[in-house]
């Protein structure tokens, strides 16, 4: 082992350096013969490397931390996969171009020299790296916001303007139905004129009409007493002709009675004989 790799890291790992050096412990640990997988390990390395790291993540890290050897075994399994960076890192050397996590990751376990600064430097890189996500995160959040805002003013402009006209419709509604409420109202005051003159007529002509059929019925118990005395007249009348017609009748009688007896003792007394000639005997013919 080289002078770097005395003690540990004087603090713990930035979270993503962790996650990264992990994966590579996992990915070392299962090429591994049975014999060279520490015991607290024995149960991890039957799980496949993600589940190594979500479940034995815990004692993949503490063993790293505690067991050098375990560690070295890791190391030369990267020194197989990351030549290049590697040899770089035991020049001590930071290839600019490299990915910062994974340099981090690769100095802590190959413990390169200053790989602790290495460590640092690259959580320095995450911060701020995580810092201008995070501005540019908040620039497009504010730029979305500023985005949402001018939608939400142009939707406000849209609702006040649509809002103004319902208003004018609304007023304008209102005034013809306030006009058309006059009219009505007027309609009803005038209809309820006409019904009050014309009730005062149907009282007044129900009244004349009472007076006229009094009128008529005294008229008429009138006439029916005047018909009453003429058909007493008329009955005396002709109980009066009657009696009349009587006596006259009776007179003429007498008198015919009278002549005729007369006739008859004048007859006797001259013995007139029969007619035989009669007045028409003695009238020419007349000449054609």
């Amino acid at each position: 082992m080289t002078a770097g790799d005395a003690g540990p890291t004087t603090g713990p790992l930035p979270e993503p350096v962790r996650q990264r050096v992990l994966a590579m412990a996992a990915a070392a640990l299962g090429a591994m013969a049975a014999d060279e997988v520490p015991a607290p390990l024995k149960a991890v390395a039957r799980f496949t490397p993600a589940k190594r790291v979500r479940a034995g993540g815990a004692q993949l890290g503490a063993v790293l931390e505690s067991d050098p050897l375990f560690r070295q075994r890791v190391a030369d399994r990267v020194r197989v996969d990351h030549p290049e960076l590697t040899e770089a890192l035991a020049r001590g050397e930071r290839p600019p171009a490299a990915d910062p996590l994974e340099v981090a990751a690769l100095a802590y376990l190959l413990r390169s020299p200053g790989w602790t600064d290495v460590v640092r430097a690259a959580e320095s890189e995450l911060e701020r790296s995580a810092r201008a996500a995070q501005g540019e995160a908040q620039a497009q959040t504010v730029a979305r916001l500023q985005e949402q805002l001018a939608a939400l003013r142009a939707q406000a402009r849209t609702a006040s303007d649509r809002a103004r006209d319902d208003l004018a419709a609304a007023r304008t509604e209102t005034a013809a139905l306030r006009r058309r409420v006059r009219e009505v109202e007027a309609q009803m005051r005038r209809a309820e004129a006409t019904a009050a003159a014309a009730e005062q007529s149907a009282t007044t002509v129900r009244e004349e009409a009472r007076a006229q059929a009094a009128a008529a019925d005294a008229e008429q118990r009138r006439l029916r007493a005047r018909l009453g005395d003429a058909e007493a007249a008329l009955d005396a009348a002709r109980r009066a002709a009657r009696e009349g017609r009587g006596a006259a009748d009776v007179r003429l009688r007498l008198l015919l009675d009278t002549v005729l007896e007369a006739a008859q003792g004048l007859r006797r007394e001259l013995a007139l004989p029969p007619v035989t000639a009669r007045p028409a005997d003695s009238v020419g013919g007349v000449a054609p």
